[in-house]
Parts: structure tokens; C-alpha cells; sequence
């Protein structure tokens, strides 16, 4: 009897599991999918794939905007690559339009996801699908879901071009700025795309403060030179300025 009431909990704990997992990636809403955003501007984008940032705030996460031409692609499965594994990309304010320009919205497509990836599928190949999600706090990271050329714009007033502050990969990519927003673009992209930008007001902070620190450690350092001079004075004025280490005549030190 007891055997088997063990065995009914370890039933019942494993179903509580697999739904709980299941619960964890049961999928996005169509609420989520249907959610309003503007992807006019980056459809005029000549690029196979435009990706546009917005910047976040010290407790809030940036956002990024991305268009695709599809390219004879019916399926795409969007992921981001952690430290241990995928995990599927979290998307919102899905778009797809025909090549005759007709639009779908997002809860009008396949939207799967499971525990590694996010899989999407398309009436068209040739249409363009567009997708919003979560960037980081000055950092951007994404696969090349699909080959062709790119295009990523930074938040405006941020830059990547310092090398102590900002960094960008892979190589290969041209860089000009329009209208205080830099823009980034590679001819032909299979890699994943690693941003790392900053607020150009920044820097100019950053240098004042290293350079105030660097003051106050210099007035600080020309302080304790100048209290042990002092001290050394006073010990040669009252005649303790004495070398214990010479002890050469076997004597107690200060006795000839």
C-alpha cells in the first residue's frame, strides 16, 4: 500500500513538472504578437535586413525594431545565444506582408516557441516579416537569421567608435552618422551581430572625472610627502634621526 502511494506521488510530481514546463514555454500571445509599432521607416531600407535600437534606462532594458526580406525563407527560427545555451527570442508587434504589400498580423502566422527557439512561419517566402524585442542597456547582441546585407541604427547621441567604450562585431561594416544617430551596415553578413555603444556626453564626463581624480590623488600625495619631511625635520631637531642599524662597535645604538 505504501509502495504504491509512493509511486502515485512520484506520478502526480512528474505531470506538476512537464506542465510546469510546458506552462514556462507555452508560446507568446496573440495580444503580444498584435501589439502596435511602426515599421514604415525601416521598410524603405534598401537592406535585405534593417534593425533599429532604442535606447533603455538604468533599470529599464533598450528595444529594438527589425525588418526582413524574407528571401525565399518560409521559416525562421529566432534565438539568442546565452553562456549555456539558446534560448528562444521573445518577440512582440509581428508583421508580415506579402510581396503585393498585403499585411498580416502576428497572431495570423505559426508562432511557436519552445525551449530553445522561437519558430515563425510564413505564407510567402518572398514576403517581409517584422518583429520588435528586447535589446540590452548600451549592448546588442543577435544572430544573422538570414544571409544578405544589414543595417543597424543606434539610439541617437550614441556612438560605437571609441575602443574604451564601445565596440562592434563582426568586421566588414561601414559607419556614418545621420542626423546624430550612427549607422551601421554590412554587404553581406552570416554572423552574429555584438553591439556595444555609448552616450557621447558621456565621455567628456568620464574624462573629468578621471581627471579630478587624478588631482586629488596628486594633492593627496604631495600631503603625506610633505608630512614626512616634516617629521623627519623634528626628528633631526631633537637628535632622533639615529641609524639603528649600525652597531658596528658592538655598542648599544647613540653610544660611541
Amino acid at each position: 500500500m505504501n509502495r504504491r502511494l509512493v509511486l502515485a506521488a512520484v506520478a502526480i510530481a512528474l505531470l506538476a513538472t512537464l506542465a510546469g514546463c510546458s506552462a514556462l514555454s507555452g508560446g507568446i500571445s496573440d495580444e503580444q504578437l498584435d501589439q502596435e509599432a511602426e515599421y514604415d521607416d525601416l521598410r524603405d531600407s534598401e537592406a535585405d535586413v534593417a534593425i533599429d535600437l532604442e535606447d533603455g534606462s538604468v533599470i529599464e532594458d533598450g528595444e529594438f525594431r527589425a525588418v526582413y526580406d524574407l528571401n525565399e525563407t518560409e521559416e525562421l527560427s529566432l534565438y539568442r545565444s546565452s553562456l549555456y545555451r539558446d534560448e528562444p527570442l521573445d518577440i512582440n508587434s509581428v508583421r508580415y506582408w506579402y510581396p503585393n504589400g498585403t499585411e498580416l498580423t502576428g497572431s495570423e502566422l505559426t508562432v511557436e516557441q519552445g525551449q530553445s527557439e522561437t519558430t515563425v512561419q510564413v505564407p510567402d517566402g518572398n514576403g517581409t516579416l517584422a518583429f520588435s524585442g528586447d535589446a540590452g542597456r548600451k549592448t546588442f547582441q543577435l544572430p544573422a537569421f538570414v544571409e544578405g546585407s544589414y543595417v543597424v541604427t543606434v539610439p541617437e547621441g550614441h556612438r560605437t567608435s571609441n575602443f574604451l567604450f564601445g565596440d562592434v562585431s563582426p568586421n566588414g561594416y561601414e559607419r556614418e552618422v545621420i542626423d546624430d544617430r550612427e549607422r551601421l551596415s554590412w554587404a553581406d553578413l552570416e554572423n552574429t551581430i555584438s553591439l556595444r555603444y555609448y552616450l557621447t556626453r558621456d565621455i567628456p564626463l568620464f574624462l573629468g572625472l578621471v581627471g579630478t581624480v587624478a588631482v586629488l590623488g596628486g594633492i593627496g600625495i604631495g600631503y603625506y610627502y610633505r608630512q614626512v619631511k616634516q617629521l623627519r625635520k623634528q626628528r633631526e631637531k631633537f637628535g632622533l634621526d639615529v641609524d639603528t642599524d649600525d652597531d658596528s662597535d658592538g655598542g648599544p645604538p647613540g653610544f660611541p
